[in-house]
C-alpha cells in the first residue's frame, strides 16, 4: 500500500491540472530566494519542474538550475514539457552535490512530507554556499468548505479512522509548517539567519470537472484510489462531481493560504 504515496501514477494529471495554477507561488518562492544573475539554484522536490523553470528564467544565461525529485514519472513528464530544465532523480536526505555548490536552494511545498525534516534541511544547507538563501513554502490553510465536502464524501467509502492515520504518515509535519511561529523556529534551529516568514493567499480557479479530477493527485485522493481500486475510485469521483455541482459554482474558486519562508546561511 505504500506505493500510493508516490506521485508517479498522477504525474500527467498533476502537470495538466495543477501546475498552471502553481506557477505563481513557485515564482514567488524563487524571488524570495533571490539567486544572483548567472547563479546556481537547486530545486528540491521539483516535481515536473515548475519552480526550476521559474528559477531558470530569473537567473538568465550562464546560470545553472537543477531540479531533484524521487518520482521518476514526475521527472519524465517535466522533461517532456520543460526540456530545457535540468533534473535528476534523488532524495533530499542524500543530495548528490558537493558542499556549497549552490547560491540558492528552494523547496516548493515539500518540507512537510519528509519523515525527518531536520535531516532534509541539513542536506539542503550543506549544498548551499555561505551567504546563500534557502526558500521554502507550505500550505497554511485549515479545512474550508471545499475540503470538508470532499472529506465527507471520502469517509462514506473509507472509514475516517483508516484515512487519517495514513495521511498523517504521508504528510507528518503539515501542522508544524502551517504556523508561522513553528516554521520560523524550524529554520532558525537549522542554523539559518535573517529568517523571514510571511503569509500569502492565492486564488486558484478550476473548471469543476478539472477540480474534481485534480483531487485525485493530493494525498487523500491517492490513498482513496489505492484503497478503492479503479471501479470504486470512479464511483467516488462521480459522486464528487454531482455533489460539487450542487453546492459550488462552476468554475470553482479555491482560496489557499501559503507560508513563504526564507533564511540565509551564515
Amino acid at each position: 500500500m505504500d506505493g500510493w504515496r508516490s506521485y508517479d501514477s498522477v504525474a500527467e494529471i498533476y502537470e495538466r491540472v495543477h501546475v498552471p495554477r502553481l506557477a505563481e507561488p513557485a515564482r514567488d518562492l524563487v524571488l524570495a530566494a533571490s539567486p544572483p544573475p548567472g547563479g546556481r539554484v537547486l530545486d528540491v522536490g521539483t516535481g515536473t519542474g515548475i519552480a526550476a523553470m521559474e528559477a531558470d528564467a530569473l537567473i538568465g544565461d550562464g546560470g545553472l538550475v537543477v531540479g531533484v525529485d524521487d518520482s521518476i514519472r514526475m521527472l519524465e513528464v517535466g522533461r517532456r514539457v520543460r526540456p530545457k530544465v535540468r533534473t535528476l532523480a534523488g532524495q533530499a536526505i542524500d543530495l548528490p552535490f558537493r558542499d556549497g555548490t549552490f547560491d540558492a536552494v528552494v523547496a516548493n511545498f515539500v518540507l512537510a512530507h519528509f519523515t525527518r525534516y531536520q535531516t532534509a534541511l541539513f542536506d539542503m544547507l550543506r549544498v548551499l554556499r555561505p551567504g546563500g538563501r534557502l526558500a521554502v513554502n507550505a500550505w497554511a490553510d485549515g479545512q474550508d468548505e471545499l475540503t470538508r465536502v470532499w472529506l465527507e464524501l471520502v469517509w462514506t467509502m473509507i472509514p475516517r479512522e483508516v484515512l487519517e492515520p495514513a495521511i498523517a504518515q504521508a504528510i507528518p509535519w503539515r501542522d508544524r509548517f502551517r504556523h508561522r511561529e513553528t516554521f520560523e523556529e524550524t529554520l532558525m534551529d537549522a542554523g539559518l539567519r535573517h529568517v523571514r516568514v510571511e503569509r500569502r493567499q492565492y486564488r486558484f480557479v478550476y473548471p469543476l470537472d478539472e477540480y474534481v479530477e485534480g483531487l485525485g493527485t493530493w494525498a487523500v485522493g491517492r490513498f482513496a484510489r489505492s484503497m478503492l481500486g479503479d471501479r470504486g475510485w470512479a464511483t467516488l469521483q462521480e459522486r464528487a462531481r454531482t455533489t460539487f455541482a450542487e453546492r459550488f459554482a462552476d468554475p470553482v474558486l479555491d482560496l489557499r493560504d501559503v507560508l513563504l519562508a526564507v533564511g540565509t546561511k551564515p
